[in-house]
């Protein structure tokens, strides 16, 4: 199994993202450049790492969302290949059309970075190794985290069960008080319509090693587990 890890120019997540995948899964990750034209569909899933594409000029993620590669990523997107924006790497996928929704300056105009309770809201290929309903943690880095849709469309997420984390206290109560960024719902993780495709704001490679969580957790090395868990069944069958 092996995965590709696309760097932008201003990604800063991509070697911490790299080393759980080799070091903690044992899974062949690479590096792969934006540019670069080699074909993905040789990949088993893509991430999109965190940091700050082009020093997010002009809006968070959106020179990058015009990048060679994500004509790629659409097309694998249509295939079902497991794809993983986190942080920069959802703004990327929003800005490009891969998920619904945008990702606005948090409601306290200010810079985010602290550790969050999550509830997981459902399970899909991205969150099998978890209970419905559970609370985990992860930190947030973010300035432009603060999830948006209309409406209409927060209804079609809600039927479609493509909100997967939301914002919560240690007990899951998902109410505005445990809302770091002002994200509408308390949305902190989203899919597209299949639930191949996943953006999130929490950074899941900074809570792979219990060494280094404040709280001792691993969680967000889950995330991970359960994408390869799933690959694992599908190639299977």
């Amino acid at each position: 199994m092996n995965v590709a890890i696309i760097q932008f120019p201003g990604t800063n997540c991509d070697i911490d993202t790299y080393r759980v995948f080799n070091d903690y899964l044992g899974v062949d990750a690479t590096l792969f450049w934006h540019e670069n034209t080699d074909n993905l569909e040789k990949y088993d899933a893509i991430i999109l790492p965190g940091g700050f594409s082009y020093g997010d000029r002009l809006r968070a993620g959106i020179i990058a969302a015009y990048s060679p590669v994500i004509k790629q990523l659409k097309k694998l997107s249509l295939k079902g290949k497991p794809i993983i924006g986190i942080c920069n790497g959802f703004q990327i996928l929003v800005e490009s059309g891969l998920l619904p929704g945008a990702l606005l300056t948090n409601s306290n105009l200010k810079f985010i970075c602290k550790w969050v309770n999550l509830k997981v809201e459902h399970n899909n290929l991205f969150t099998n190794s978890f209970q419905s309903d559970s609370v985990i943690r992860m930190p947030i880095a973010h300035n432009e985290g603060r999830y948006y849709v209309s409406d209409d469309k927060l209804q079609e997420l809600e039927r479609n069960n493509q909100i997967i984390l939301r914002y919560s206290d240690s007990d899951g109560n998902t109410s505005i008080d445990n809302n770091p960024n002002g994200s509408i719902s308390n949305i902190a993780a989203v899919s597209n319509a299949n639930g191949n495709v996943l953006g999130m704001m929490p950074h899941p490679e900074r809570a792979s090693d219990s060494l280094l969580s404040p709280y001792s957790t691993d969680d967000g090395i889950e995330i991970f587990r359960s994408m390869i868990l799933s690959l694992e069944v599908m190639i299977k069958e």
